[in-house]
């Protein structure tokens, strides 16, 4: 565990044009590659493999080993929570022992959601700002009255070998900036997503030369 203040991790399957904008961004980048610990069609996803625990550049980025990992559901997911600095996200009875742990000492409130892969499911657009597909995640939400999370259509997300990916994947922030890998404007909620996003001061970026596809989030 350690952090990060200039680096951004992304999949080996990253569009080129969303690596070449990170890197105009001055980030350096970190690919993300395994083989033979989850399944093939994630094994290059930054959010299998780690977990921000906040929004911020100097958040703690903490590191799975091999043995925490498996090539199932739900021993693939023990890293795949949603941090946003103030509230963790996850299938509790999942989390990485160390990272739950973390999570508690750093004050996090904590989430139990159904969901095992969270941060795959979720925008984290601000410290109490969210989208989300998932009815699961935005019940037990609506619980925190601070959370604000903008429920969107599921699917349109493009991940080989399966019928869909999910949009949080397809995400991630650097600055001021929610990026996005791929034509977010194909998405039937663009202009709300869009609206929420630059509603929190933000900018919203997205890539016009391929679907939006899944990539293990932008870390």
């Amino acid at each position: 565990m350690f952090s990060m203040s200039k680096i951004t991790y992304l999949a080996e399957s990253a569009g080129q044009p969303l690596r070449e904008y990170v890197c105009s961004l001055g980030r350096e980048i970190v690919t993300i590659k395994s083989e033979d610990v989850v399944d093939k069609s994630i094994s290059d996803h930054p959010d299998i493999f780690l977990c921000k625990m906040g929004i911020d550049d100097d958040s703690p980025v903490y590191f799975a080993e091999k043995n925490n990992l498996g090539r199932d559901y739900p021993d693939d997911v023990s890293y795949n929570a949603a941090c946003t600095g103030k509230h963790f996200i996850h299938n509790l009875a999942f989390t990485a022992p160390r990272l739950l742990d973390a999570a508690k000492t750093a004050g996090m409130t904590l989430i139990d959601v159904r969901q095992g892969y969270s941060k795959c499911s979720i925008v984290i657009v601000d410290e109490t700002s969210l989208i989300t597909y998932d009815e699961g995640i935005v019940k037990a939400c609506s619980a925190y009255p601070e959370l604000e999370v903008l429920k969107v259509s599921p699917g349109f997300v493009r991940l080989d070998g399966f019928d869909t990916g999910f949009i949080g994947g397809a995400s991630g922030r650097i600055g001021n900036e929610i990026i996005f890998n791929g034509d977010l404007f194909r998405h039937p909620d663009f202009e709300r997503i869009v609206e929420f996003i630059e509603s929190r001061g933000l900018k919203c970026r997205w890539f016009s030369e391929y679907p939006l596809t899944d990539i293990g989030s932008i870390l």
